[in-house]
């Protein structure tokens, strides 16, 4: 370690300009190529799919929002295995995306040549159906300020930890197609959840120091530029500030784009920024979204990792378990163990929520627990370390232990990871088995049990927000 930084006092903020970038890899600036739903035809590649294909594509984007890049087309997706690329199911709109009746809907107006006004009513009622802001985010995640006023860019969820949305964030250098939080990008206001202040931020971590992680996420925080994501945390590094131990920052885009982190104009001004926060004193933490092994598998990939890691910033890597991309414990095996030799930390498996493509994506929770399982008996303890399956519901993250038979009846095993009350955390408790169930709204208690241990205070603090939002 530097005398330069040995020397950092507790609260010293050192000058941006002292910090040298970290790097071990060069990179020439690569342009960010960017396509949408307009621009489906000028996909080259989209050439060799029928035009039946092609058309599907159209309608499905009309709905879902649709964005990918060059480096995705070029890089990551196979085109000789299209349409069963995971990485093409990854990014590229499908048929099965949308409910029959959707489709169908959308699909005869298109032809028809509706006009813009009646597509555009028919496609908001299809979005409504389906689900924008699961778990009850907008209604009971929302935060006040000392006057009452909803902080429409932050949720506060669990005790320790506030999600920030920054406005300069709400989009990603490409769109997953399963992705929970599709309604951010459809254009749609009132679906949107985002804020451009910062003083509203630093503002309700002051008056909260139970506080201890700030999560920066999106769509993406690193589509923003460094001014902007300094902007948000630099003021972190302030005494007053000093309960928010925990930096995170949700991103995918070392998948999408890891030339954000190598050749981008201000790539070195990210670094330092990171470099920053970290000999400032605070644990940061990129929450790096991988699906795929594939995704581990480029040059750029690989070295925007190394140069991240040079920063003393730790990557986690987290993401969800999704029919048509990862449902296969080998693929969770060679994702893991690619994670943990690049020196990331496997996290999350997550349950595909309930939310947008659900139909297309989601596995049956017994399916999911077995994938879990099988791809844990194929790697070391430290892949080890990634949770779940775990549904993120509003009550909170429940995780499904196993399945077991007691009392001549089988179940499910499951425990709250995280709760609303974290008084629930740990404390196992049972389902009754059902093979087809793929959320927790579809599962009831076992043993013939009426309620949950946890429902009335959940069904309680739900009337309360409610009554409050």
């Amino acid at each position: 370690m530097s005398a330069q930084v040995q020397a950092l006092q507790p609260h010293h903020i050192q000058p941006l300009a002292q910090i040298p970038p970290a790097g071990v890899d060069f990179f020439d600036p690569v342009p960010f190529k960017v396509y949408t739903q307009r621009d489906l035809d000028r996909i080259a590649p989209l050439a060799r799919l029928s035009s039946e294909q092609r058309f599907e594509m159209k309608v499905v984007s009309s709905v879902l929002p649709f964005r990918v890049n060059q480096y995705v087309i070029d890089e990551l997706i196979d085109w000789s295995k299209v349409p069963d690329d995971p990485i093409f199911q990854l990014t590229f709109p499908q048929r099965g995306m949308l409910a029959p009746e959707h489709y169908e809907r959308i699909a005869g107006l298109i032809r028809g040549g509706a006009d813009k006004a009646e597509l555009e009513r028919a496609v908001g009622e299809v979005r409504h159906a389906l689900n924008p802001h699961p778990a009850d985010q907008m209604e009971m995640n929302m935060p006040r300020d000392e006057h009452g006023k909803r902080l429409e860019g932050m949720q506060h969820k669990y005790r320790e930890t506030v999600l920030f949305f920054p406005t300069q964030g709400q989009t990603c250098h490409s769109y997953c197609s399963f992705c929970f939080r599709w309604a951010q990008f459809v254009g749609d206001k009132e679906l949107r959840i985002c804020s451009s202040e910062a003083i509203e931020l630093h503002n309700y971590l002051r008056r909260h120091p139970e506080v201890t992680d700030l999560l920066v996420t999106g769509g993406d925080p690193m589509v923003m530029k460094t001014r902007h994501l300094r902007d948000f945390l630099e003021p972190l590094l302030q005494p007053e500030f000093d309960h928010v131990q925990t930096i995170r920052i949700g991103s995918k885009a070392l998948t999408f784009w890891p030339h954000r982190f190598l050749g981008a104009d201000d790539a070195d001004d990210l670094i330092r920024l990171l470099t920053q926060l970290v000999e400032a004193g605070k644990h940061v933490a990129l929450m790096a979204h991988y699906n795929h092994w594939k995704e581990l598998d480029t040059e750029a990939a690989q070295a925007a990792i190394r140069r991240i890691r040079g920063t003393g910033a730790v990557i986690r890597a987290q993401g969800p378990l999704v029919a048509h991309i990862n449902d296969d414990p080998a693929v969770w095996a060679k994702l893991w163990k690619l994670e943990v030799k690049l020196g990331l930390v496997p996290y999350y498996m997550f349950v595909e929520r309930d939310t947008g493509a659900r139909n297309y994506f989601e596995v049956p929770l017994v399916r999911a627990w077995e994938i879990y399982r099988e791809a844990m008996q194929q790697v070391s303890g430290l892949a080890r370390t990634a949770r779940g399956p775990s549904m993120s519901a509003s009550p909170g993250k429940v995780e499904i232990q196993g399945v077991a038979e007691i009392a001549g009846e089988k179940v499910f095993v499951l425990r709250f990871i995280q709760g609303r009350n974290p008084d629930w955390v740990q404390r196992p408790f049972f389902a009754k088995f059902d093979d087809k169930a793929t959320w927790l709204d579809q599962l009831v208690p076992a043993f013939g049990e009426e309620k949950w241990f946890w429902q009335d205070e959940y069904e309680a603090i739900r009337e309360d927000r409610l009554a409050a939002a």
